[in-house]
């Protein structure tokens, strides 16, 4: 898939901007705090439907203003051509329109146009809690996999209603025995799709990793889940810990709880790791991420790429360019603090890139 044509209004710092893009490489350069991450957090939000920021809707509106509008024009992979419009209105329902055609359920449209974002904001993924790492496996499989995405609604609908109870000291134990096995059907089916993507994602990363670190260290991931204890009788452990449960007023176990470990050398690469080896695990992660959703997904996901080369030393910034200038990846999106930099990064990729500087929210196409 790719983005021709984007329209932003009152989005974030940009009060209107219109950009023609690559179909392979587009960079942005400019300061920090000028505007280069709200561009590709406006196609986070047309893929997504949110924020790749964690931000709340109000704060993706430009100050003083009502509503913002993103208005983009893909070409698919098939040939044929696909428009989205998205308005954000702070306290009210998002707006969001595939070929004129409104949406029933924003859900219906999570994978259809498929992307994959490296930020700083990801390093949460290898320092934060386990359930930065949860939310990752949950976004890939939900873009590929609606079975996936269902299963992961339902099972969170319940879990919400027996966190509900579990405040409520008078809560029917009959009711919770129910939602103890309706957690018990819809686990399995998480747990091994789970399973089914971590063992294929694996080879990808560490194949990744090797590319870019030339080799030098070991690494690898492991997915701990709690059915692995239980054989997948959750609601058995669910009974035994109700208790526990009613004190600490929340769901103390689950595949809610569930953790991929992230490990250098046998280490856990948040404790051992340099910022260059966490960049690069980081970075190996989410092309891995890339392949399998091209493998998965009809349409070859767009990639972007914020601030991804500092902490990096020249040889491992060359195998990135390296790779990301093939043939496996499709359309990318660059931003960076420096021109010379991107000049130098893009040389090798011909004449198929456009460059746009970024300035106080106004952005400009700057020849090449």
């Amino acid at each position: 898939m790719v983005l021709n044509r984007l329209h932003l209004i009152n989005f974030k710092s940009i009060a209107t901007a219109t950009c023609t893009f690559s179909p392979k490489v587009n960079c942005f350069i400019g300061l920090n705090g000028m505007g280069k991450t709200n561009v590709l957090d406006a196609l986070h939000y047309l893929s997504f439907t949110k924020s790749h920021l964690s931000i709340t809707d109000a704060l993706a509106v430009r100050r003083g203003e009502e509503s913002a509008v993103l208005d983009a024009s893909y070409l698919s992979d098939h040939g044929d051509e696909r428009h989205l419009l998205l308005q954000i209105r702070p306290g009210a329902r998002k707006i969001l329109k595939r070929n004129r055609k409104e949406y029933g359920k924003l859900s219906e449209h999570i994978g259809a146009f498929p992307l994959v974002i490296v930020s700083p904001q990801d390093y949460q993924l290898i320092l934060g809690g386990s359930d930065e790492r949860r939310r990752f496996l949950d976004r890939q499989l939900s873009q590929q996999d609606s079975v996936y995405m269902a299963a992961l609604t339902q099972y969170h609908k319940v879990l919400e209603q027996r966190n509900t109870l579990l405040k409520n000291q008078q809560a029917s134990s009959s009711v919770l025995d129910i939602l103890d096995l309706q957690l018990e059907q819809v686990s399995p089916i998480l747990y091994e799709k789970r399973c089914q993507f971590v063992e294929l994602f694996i080879p990808l990363f560490q194949q990744y990793y090797t590319e870019i670190s030339g080799g030098r260290e070991s690494v690898r991931l492991a997915y701990a889940s709690t059915l692995e204890a239980t054989e997948g009788h959750i609601a058995e452990l669910l009974r035994e810990v109700r208790e526990r449960d009613r004190i600490l007023g929340h769901t103390s176990v689950g595949l809610h709880k569930d953790d991929l470990q992230m490990l250098l050398d046998d280490e856990l690469i948040r404790r051992v790791g340099s910022e260059g080896q966490n960049k690069t695990f980081l970075i190996s992660l989410k092309f891995a991420q890339y392949t399998l959703l091209s493998e998965t997904n009809p349409e070859r996901p767009i990639l972007l790429l914020d601030d991804i080369f500092d902490k990096l030393d020249a040889e491992r910034v060359g195998r990135i360019i390296r790779l990301v200038g093939g043939r496996d990846f499709g359309q990318i999106f660059i931003t960076d603090t420096n021109r010379e930099h991107l000049d130098e990064l893009v040389h090798g990729w011909g004449t198929d890139y456009q460059l746009f500087e970024v300035s106080d929210g106004e952005i400009q196409q700057i020849p090449h």
